[in-house]
């Protein structure tokens, strides 16, 4: 649902929002979800531009009136392959009224099919279970830890892992 009240703006990301990523991403992990995650176990945030606005790879936010809503970076793994990262939205804007998810990973999608990339990965802790939906929904078929290439975008709560052909 778009409307005038309701203006999001999905974009890849800016310096201008480098002190509210942290706080964004770190508030969900650990204040809603209770996962064991640190600010030191996600060095890549604290530079965005140089780990994930390289070569294939990018960072997306949604924004509201100026505000961080959402977040989603495809970590490039080479030959065709990517990682999808801190796909995050916020509690207010979570579901399927807000279709806020969906912009995220759409811009995602066109940005891999652009560059090469045929197929994305991704790792999540098991229980995020809405998340899980969404990615199912949207092609994602669930694979054993084995089919996904190392990197350093697996994280340690990571226990559930998928994989989407583009």
């Amino acid at each position: 649902m778009h409307n005038k009240e309701f203006m999001v703006n999905v974009h890849p990301f800016t310096p201008a929002f480098a002190d509210q990523i942290y706080d964004f991403i770190l508030h969900i992990q650990q204040q809603e979800f209770g996962l064991p995650v640190t600010r030191a176990q996600q060095p890549d945030l604290a530079d965005i531009p140089g780990i994930y606005q390289q070569g294939n790879s990018n960072f997306w936010i949604a924004e509201h009136d100026g505000r961080l809503i959402g977040t989603i970076a495809l970590n490039d793994l080479g030959e065709g392959k990517a990682a999808l990262r801190k796909m995050f939205v916020h509690a207010d804007y979570r579901g399927r009224g807000h279709g806020i998810a969906l912009r995220l990973l759409e811009a995602l999608k066109d940005w891999a099919r652009e560059h090469g990339i045929h197929n994305i990965y991704l790792g999540t802790p098991d229980l995020l279970r809405a998340a899980h939906r969404f990615y199912e929904k949207n092609g994602f078929i669930e694979v054993d830890r084995g089919m996904v290439p190392d990197g350093p975008y697996i994280m340690p709560v990571d226990t559930k892992f998928y994989h989407l052909q583009l």
